[in-house]
């Protein structure tokens, strides 16, 4: 799935499938409490942090969803001052030399919006810059589909073997990456005019 690009020179593209897990809505508001991430091609290569809670607003909702502890990740959480300087690490060493990293995501702008805040805050630079990508987006576009028909109840059942997501941002994280390989297989849709 790698694919070259660019004004005279090739970059490989290096698909990273990235979930979060948050207290809220916006990172301006709310903590991102854990990361999960992996290659698309390779969903075995894996990173995932859990974060030591900001001192930030957490919803009782946000946390019946992810079934994470603030009181444990206050004690076991990675600050995230380190825990996004691990990340950006790993993104370097899974990025293939000349490569450019590709953020893949189920609902992108959610996740990517808290990735690119704290790599702002804590590391001086997001490694994905503005390059992501919405896995719901590309799904209308590849299957000529509405944006209703995007939803995680209609692409799992024929894309995952139905299964949900765990809302455990790795597990979530290889599941995109799943989805994401297969609906890039489909042929695209071809609109009639």
């Amino acid at each position: 799935m790698n694919a070259g690009e660019g004004q005279g020179v090739d970059h490989d593209e290096c698909f990273i499938s990235v979930d979060v897990e948050t207290g809220g809505a916006t990172p301006g508001d709310y903590a991102l409490l854990a990361i999960g991430a992996c290659l698309v091609d390779d969903p075995e290569t894996t990173f995932y942090v859990e974060l030591r809670p900001e001192d930030k607003r957490i919803t009782v909702e946000a946390l019946e969803v992810s079934k994470l502890s603030v009181d444990i990740l206050k004690t076991m959480g990675e600050p995230p001052d380190s825990a996004m300087k691990h990340f950006a690490g790993w993104v370097a060493d899974v990025v293939p030399a000349g490569g450019r990293p590709v953020f893949v995501g189920f609902n992108a702008p959610f996740d990517w919006m808290f990735v690119a805040d704290y790599f702002e805050r804590y590391v001086g630079r997001n490694p994905f810059g503005y390059t992501a990508i919405d896995i719901k987006a590309f799904a209308m576009g590849r299957l000529g589909s509405t944006w209703a028909e995007t939803s995680m109840s209609v692409l799992g059942p024929k894309y995952l073997s139905g299964r949900p997501l765990a809302h455990h941002a790795l597990s979530d994280a290889q599941d995109q990456a799943a989805l994401f390989r297969a609906l890039y297989a489909e042929p695209a849709h071809r609109h009639e005019d």
